[in-house]
């Protein structure tokens, strides 16, 4: 048996297809902890929602590229819970962004509207509904009182159903329905908070 030189390098590959597997695990590990001690900055008001929002975004964006071609564990909770949401906390929870104005109320309810017209022409796929919800998502979250209201949380739950399918996956009649459903009661909700009228969805 040949001695082992402690002077000797250790390679962890042989071949090129080896070396670029090794170099993609560590450009998707750098990946994960940035964002993770980004997520942590924001938390801690480290930096300002304008700083994180595009950095955010960046980093999801370089994650989904990398992990086409490689795969990991994680044990980054903070990162792990953005990558698994698909969108900045920003988006993801109401922020402070001034007076609630006439124009965010305009774009917002053409948001909920054009969502749930998709669901009713019988767009199924991720990459056609996604989009869409991801759009609602952020204009809803300007109003500091979304918070509070019970449709934040069930939109944020289909943002994690959606991002967590394929491109070209198609949700299910089923959850199409219940989609609606959950869409239009958010939809009624934030009317009625502003003021406009209506009521919630009640279940059948």
């Amino acid at each position: 048996m040949a001695a082992l030189s402690l002077d000797e390098e250790v390679r962890l590959y042989t071949t090129n297809t080896e070396r670029e597997k090794y170099e993609s695990l560590a450009t998707l590990y750098g990946i994960i902890i940035s964002l993770d001690y980004l997520e942590r900055a924001y938390v801690r008001d480290s930096i300002s929602a304008a700083q994180y929002s595009p950095a955010c975004t960046r980093l999801l964006g370089q994650y989904k590229t990398m992990l086409k071609l490689v795969s990991a564990e994680m044990d980054n909770p903070a990162a792990l819970h953005r990558l698994k949401v698909g969108v900045p906390a920003t988006v993801e929870h109401a922020t402070e962004q001034g007076a609630e104005t006439a124009k965010w109320v305009a774009e917002t309810t053409q948001s909920f509207i054009t969502f749930m017209d998709a669901l009713k022409l019988r767009l199924r796929a991720k990459d056609q509904l996604h989009p869409l919800l991801q759009e609602l998502m952020t204009g809803y979250s300007k109003f500091k009182a979304s918070a509070e209201w019970e449709g934040r949380g069930k939109i944020v739950q289909w943002l994690i159903t959606l991002n967590a399918m394929k491109a070209s996956d198609e949700i299910s009649e089923e959850q199409s329905r219940q989609l609606l459903f959950d869409i239009d009661y958010a939809y009624h909700e934030f009317f009625s908070s502003l003021g406009g009228g209506g009521s919630g969805t009640k279940a059948p």
